[in-house]
C-alpha cells in the first residue's frame, strides 16, 4: 500500500506542475502570440507599416557599383527581415504585460 500511495502522490505532483505552469504559460504565451499576429496584419492592411514595394523603390536607384556590394552583403534580403523584427520589437513593448 505504501508504494501506491507514493505513486499516487508522484502523479498527482507531476499533474499539478503541468496544469499550473506548463499549460496556463502555454495559454498566456499563445493569446499574445494571436493577438500580436492579429495587429499586424492589422496594421500592414492599413498601410502603417511599411512593405517590400517601398524597399524595392528604396533600392531601385542605386548604381551598379553600390548593388554588388549590397548583394555581397545580402542587404535586399536581410533588409525585410531587420524591418520586420523592429516593427514585432516595437509592437510587443506596447503590451502592457510585457512591455
Amino acid at each position: 500500500m505504501p508504494l501506491f500511495a507514493i505513486l499516487i502522490a508522484a502523479l498527482n505532483s507531476a499533474l499539478a506542475f503541468l496544469l499550473r505552469s506548463v499549460l496556463v504559460k502555454f495559454g498566456t504565451f499563445f493569446a499574445l502570440w494571436f493577438i500580436t499576429t492579429g495587429f499586424i496584419e492589422v496594421l500592414q492592411r492599413s498601410g502603417v507599416l511599411p512593405n517590400a514595394r517601398a524597399l524595392d523603390s528604396a533600392f531601385g536607384g542605386l548604381s551598379s557599383d553600390m548593388w554588388y556590394w549590397l548583394d555581397l552583403f545580402a542587404v535586399p534580403s536581410g533588409m525585410p527581415i531587420i524591418v520586420g523584427a523592429a516593427a514585432t520589437r516595437f509592437i510587443i513593448r506596447r503590451l502592457p504585460i510585457i512591455g
